[in-house]
C-alpha cells in the first residue's frame, strides 16, 4: 500500500469515527480535514465531494464489519456455530467500538432521502440479509434446523433482535442488552432446530 492509499485508510477510519458520532450526513470534508490536520485541498483530492466521501465510509465500514464478523463467522462449522459465531462477533464488535453502528445510524439518516447513499445502503442491507439467509440454508442442508424453515423469516428475525440490541445499548444504555440478545437469538434457534 502506497503512502497515499495509506493516508486515505487513516482518514477514512477517522472519518467512519466521525460519522458513528455525528451521522453521515454531519460529516464534512471541512470538520474532517481539522480533525486529521490535511488541508480541505488535501481532502477534496482524495474525495471530491461530500456524496463522495459518505459512500467512501460506508465502504470502509463494510469492509470492516465483513473482516470481524462475516469472515470469522465463515471459517466456523456450517450450522448453528456458524450463526452463533456470527451473531457473537457482531455483538463482540457493538460492544467494543464506541460510538456505535454507522449503519444503524445512517439508516435512519437516509431512509427517506433518495439518492446513492440510501441506494448503497439498501445493498450493503440487502447482502447482509442475504448473508444471514445464506449461514441459516447450511445448517438446513446440514440436517441442524427443520428442513422448513425459512431463512428469509429467520433472516429478518435475526436483524430485528440486532437492532433491538443496539437501541437497548446506545440510547437506553442498558447493561442487560448483550445478555438479552443472545436469549432471543437462542429462542430463534431453539425454535428452528429440528
Amino acid at each position: 500500500m502506497g503512502k497515499g492509499e495509506l493516508t486515505k485508510q487513516t482518514v477514512l477510519a477517522t472519518a467512519t469515527e466521525i460519522a458513528g458520532r455525528l451521522g453521515l450526513a454531519g460529516l464534512t470534508i471541512g470538520s474532517l480535514a481539522s480533525q486529521v490536520e490535511m488541508s480541505k485541498s488535501g481532502l477534496f483530492g482524495h474525495f471530491r465531494s461530500k456524496e463522495a466521501l459518505q459512500m467512501e465510509v460506508l465502504a470502509y465500514a463494510r469492509e470492516s464489519f465483513i473482516e470481524t464478523v462475516i469472515h470469522p463467522a465463515l471459517a466456523a462449522p456450517r450450522g448453528e456455530r456458524r450463526v452463533r459465531t456470527m451473531v457473537d462477533r457482531w455483538l463482540e464488535c457493538s460492544l467494543e467500538r464506541e460510538p456505535g453502528c454507522l449503519f444503524v445510524s445512517a439508516d435512519t439518516e437516509f431512509d427517506d432521502q433518495p439518492g446513492p447513499v440510501r441506494d448503497q445502503l439498501v445493498r450493503d442491507h440487502r447482502d447482509l440479509m442475504e448473508s444471514i439467509a445464506q449461514m441459516f440454508r447450511t445448517g438446513i442442508s446440514e440436517g441442524e434446523f427443520r428442513p422448513d424453515a425459512d431463512p428469509e423469516q429467520f433472516a429478518h428475525d435475526l436483524y430485528g433482535v440486532m437492532l433491538g440490541f443496539f437501541h437497548a445499548h446506545r440510547l437506553m444504555n442498558d447493561p442487560a442488552a448483550a445478555s438479552r440478545s443472545h436469549r432471543a437469538v437462542d429462542a430463534l434457534l431453539d425454535n428452528a432446530r429440528i
